[in-house]
């Protein structure tokens, strides 16, 4: 299962990378960062959505609810 996560305040290729970062520290594999945007197939990383959002945050932006 794909979840798509709206994120506000990226606006070029250092904020891609600060989010992988984070994602990177929790052993995702499976996802792909674009500007606003975060895919992540949950299954295949056995994370909880909750956990990909605070890394998102711990990355400085705001998950768009």
């Amino acid at each position: 299962m794909t979840s798509q996560i709206k994120v506000e305040g990226m606006s070029c290729h250092h904020c891609v990378m600060a989010i992988q970062k984070e994602l990177n520290k929790l052993n995702a594999k499976d996802f792909k960062v674009e500007i606003g945007l975060v895919e992540i197939n949950l299954e295949t990383n056995n994370l909880q959505l909750e956990k990909i959002k605070e890394a998102i945050e711990r990355a400085g932006y705001k998950v768009i609810e």
